[in-house]
C-alpha cells in the first residue's frame, strides 16, 4: 500500500508538471495568435507605469479628468514628434539608396568578384540574387510600417486612458481581497515593477540619446552622407538591445563603402561605430543603471529574439521590459524567487 501511494504521488506530480507545461504553451500560443490585442496592451502597461506618477502629482493640483487629459495630450505630442522624426530619417535613407542603386550594385559586384576569387563561392550565389533595389525597398517598407502604427497607437492609447482612470480602483480591489497576502504581494510587485520600468526607460533613453549624438557627430566629422539621419536611427534602434545596435552599425558601413569607394574607410567607420556602441553600452549604461536592472545578458538576448518572433518589431522593443516585469514579480514570493535568481546577472542576487 505504501509503495502504491508513493507511485500515485509521483504520477500526480508528473501530471501537475505536464499540465503546467501545457498551460505555458497555450499562453504563448494565445500571445502569438492574438498579438494585435496583447502587444498594444503590453506597451500600454509600460506607458502606464511611466505616466502614473506624473498623473498622480497633477491630481493633487487639478481634477482627475483634467490631469489625465494633460498627460495624454503631452504623451501624444511627444509620440507624434518622435514618429515623424523616425519616418523622416528612414525615408531619407531609403531615397538615398534608391537614387544611388547603380553605384551600390557596381561596388557590391566588385566585392563579390573579389571574394569569389579568394575562395568564397557562396558570395557569388549571393551576388547573383542580390539587388540593391531590395535594400531600398526594405527601407521603404520600414517607413510604411512606421506610418501604419497609427492603428496600433490608437488601441494602445485606449488601454492607457482606461488604465489610468481605473488604477486607483484596481489598487483598492487588490487591498480588499480575502487573501490579504496575495493582494499585498501583487501591489508590492506592481509598485516595484513600475519603479524598474521607469528606471529602464530613463536609462535606455539617456543611453540612446548619447549614442545618437555620438554617431551623428562622428558621421559628420568623417563626412559620411546622411549624418543626422544615422544619428536618429542609432537613437531609435538602441532601444532594441543587441539586434538594434548591430543594424545601426551595419547600415552606415554599407553606405560608407559606396560613398568613399574604399574598403579601408568602410572598415574604419564600422570599427568606430562599434567602439561607440561598446563604450556607451558597456561602460556608461551599467554606471547609470547600477544593479537595479541586473539581468543576465543571455536572457536579454533570448527575450529580444523570443518576443520578436511573437510580435515582430513591437516585440523587439517590449521584450526586455517584459523580462524585467517577470523578474520583479517572481522576486515577491519565496516559491518563485528562484526564477528571479536564475534570470539575474552572474554574481547578482535580486533584492
Amino acid at each position: 500500500m505504501h509503495d502504491r501511494g508513493e507511485a500515485n504521488t509521483r504520477k500526480d506530480r508528473a501530471y501537475g508538471v505536464w499540465m503546467r507545461i501545457c498551460a505555458v504553451i497555450l499562453v504563448f500560443a494565445a500571445l502569438y495568435y492574438a498579438g494585435t490585442v496583447f502587444a498594444p496592451l503590453a506597451f500600454a502597461l509600460l506607458a502606464i507605469a511611466i505616466l502614473w506618477p506624473v498623473q498622480k502629482r497633477l491630481q493633487k493640483l487639478m481634477p482627475q479628468l483634467l490631469a489625465l487629459t494633460v498627460v495624454i495630450v503631452v504623451t501624444i505630442a511627444i509620440v507624434m514628434e518622435l514618429s515623424s522624426l523616425i519616418t523622416w530619417s528612414f525615408g531619407r535613407v531609403g531615397r538615398y539608396v534608391a537614387s544611388n542603386a547603380a553605384n551600390f550594385q557596381v561596388i557590391y559586384g566588385h566585392a563579390a568578384e573579389w571574394l569569389q576569387a579568394h575562395g568564397v563561392p557562396v558570395v557569388g550565389i549571393w551576388a547573383e540574387h542580390f539587388n540593391v533595389v531590395w535594400l531600398a525597398r526594405m527601407f521603404r517598407e520600414i517607413t510604411v510600417w512606421m506610418s501604419s502604427v497609427l492603428t496600433f497607437s490608437a488601441v494602445m492609447l485606449t488601454y492607457i486612458i482606461l488604465g489610468l482612470l481605473e488604477i486607483d480602483s484596481i489598487s483598492a480591489k487588490l487591498r480588499a481581497l480575502e487573501n490579504r497576502d496575495l493582494g499585498e504581494m501583487l501591489l508590492a510587485g506592481g509598485s516595484r515593477t513600475g519603479e524598474r520600468m521607469r528606471m529602464y526607460m530613463l536609462v535606455r533613453s539617456l543611453v540612446s540619446l548619447v549614442t545618437g549624438l555620438l554617431v551623428w557627430g562622428f558621421a559628420a566629422a568623417v563626412g559620411l552622407d546622411l549624418a543626422l539621419e544615422w544619428g536618429v536611427i542609432a537613437f531609435v534602434l538602441n532601444f532594441i538591445p543587441i539586434i538594434g545596435t548591430f543594424i545601426a552599425t551595419i547600415a552606415p558601413t554599407i553606405i560608407a563603402f559606396a560613398q568613399f569607394g574604399s574598403w579601408e574607410m568602410g572598415l574604419v567607420i564600422f570599427a568606430c561605430l562599434n567602439l561607440i556602441q561598446f563604450l556607451v553600452g558597456s561602460y556608461l549604461e551599467p554606471r547609470i543603471a547600477g544593479r537595479a536592472l541586473s539581468i543576465s545578458p543571455f536572457m536579454v538576448l533570448f527575450a529580444v529574439f523570443f518576443w520578436t518572433f511573437l510580435w515582430g518589431i513591437a516585440g523587439a522593443f517590449i521584450g526586455v521590459p517584459i523580462l524585467i516585469a517577470i523578474v520583479t514579480l517572481c522576486e515577491q514570493h519565496p516559491s518563485s524567487r528562484w526564477i528571479a535568481e536564475l534570470l539575474a546577472s552572474p554574481g547578482d542576487r535580486p533584492a
